[in-house]
């Protein structure tokens, strides 16, 4: 699947603007990854655009994610997409465990990219100058962005491998790479 009909797909299922911008944080996110690991950028990009694309629609688990792969599949995008979009669901775990760079870095990208954007929205700079320090200091604050799982984002940093501080810096540069489309400019 190339980029463009990923882009389509996700237009297809996903009309909130919100949403849509998400996918593209976490596609830029998993860009970033995917040439930080030697891995096929446009392969961890796709993933990162449709690993969501079905939550408008089915937004309860297990519906969501499986909803999608059905979708997927029937299109005949390749398993390896389909299996990383499952993996990032905790209810599918059994059969689609975070045990690959692809499906860890997903994870692990997914609700940090969503965090950022959030600290992003209430800064004057926006993501211009964000420092892990200041997003430690917000995710300290369970009012802030409370939908945000901070297990989540400690649990994808372990995964990856890399110190909490490193993984925002690398996340901060990589939504500053898609900062006009985020509508943080």
């Amino acid at each position: 699947m190339t980029r463009e009909e990923a882009w389509q797909l996700l237009c297809e299922y996903t009309q909130n603007d919100s949403l849509r911008k998400h996918a593209l944080g976490v596609e830029a996110a998993m860009r970033f990854y995917a040439r930080h690991f030697g891995q096929d950028e446009e392969l961890w990009g796709v993933v990162g655009l449709l690993h969501d694309f079905d939550y408008e629609r089915w937004p309860e688990p297990p519906q969501h994610t499986r909803e999608g792969a059905k979708i997927l599949r029937d299109r005949g995008v390749d398993e390896e997409i389909v299996a990383a979009v499952l993996s990032h669901g905790d209810w599918n775990q059994d059969e689609y465990p975070r045990d690959r760079p692809l499906r860890k870095t997903l994870f692990a990208v997914d609700e940090l990219t969503g965090f950022l954007v959030a600290c992003a929205l209430v800064r004057p700079t926006r993501l211009e100058g964000m420092a892990p320090k200041s997003v430690k200091k917000k995710m300290k604050t369970p009012s802030f962005a409370a939908a945000v799982s901070r297990e989540d984002i400690h649990t994808g940093t372990e995964l990856i491998g890399l110190p909490l501080e490193q993984h925002i810096e690398n996340c901060v540069q990589a939504l500053q790479s898609a900062a006009g489309a985020l509508g943080l400019a």
